[in-house]
């Protein structure tokens, strides 16, 4: 099962620091693939949820990129990653009831499954069957190791 962290969360959320660098980073460090939400404002790129709030490079996301799932929060930033020839892992979703991922992962909206093969996210939030699924994006990725 593939284990994502909910913006840097292992635990449960915390918003005041979720997308922060180096809370992406400690995730990491505990062998966990992160999702992050990226923007890209005046050629810039920066992390956030709402609104841009910590500004990156692209070699940020590329040195992470076998870690990382790109939740991509503009068109800006959506419209670069496809033009850019890489192995970063992004999509873009709203409230769709899933997306395909640049790497051909299934991302279901929390609510959705059971979708085989997908990725489940945050599916304790309505106690979701996710024994059909090929991994777990959640505030609380500790609960599914």
């Amino acid at each position: 099962m593939i284990l994502i962290s909910h913006r840097g969360n292992i635990g449960g959320a915390i918003p005041d620091i979720e997308n922060k660098p180096d809370y992406i980073d400690a995730a990491i460090k505990l062998n966990f693939d992160v999702e992050i939400d990226v923007w890209m404002v005046d050629n810039e790129f920066f992390l956030g949820h709402d609104r841009p709030q910590y500004e990156i490079d692209v070699e940020w996301i590329n040195t992470r990129s076998d870690k990382l799932w790109v939740h991509c929060k503009n068109i800006d930033v959506l419209e670069f990653f496809n033009q850019l020839k890489s192995n970063i892992n992004y999509f873009w979703h709203q409230e769709d009831t899933a997306t395909l991922t640049s790497k051909r992962f299934v991302w279901a909206f929390p609510g959705k499954q059971p979708i085989k093969n997908s990725i489940a996210v945050m599916p304790e939030i309505h106690k979701e069957d996710i024994n059909q699924c090929i991994g777990v994006c959640s505030n609380y990725i500790n609960r599914y190791t």
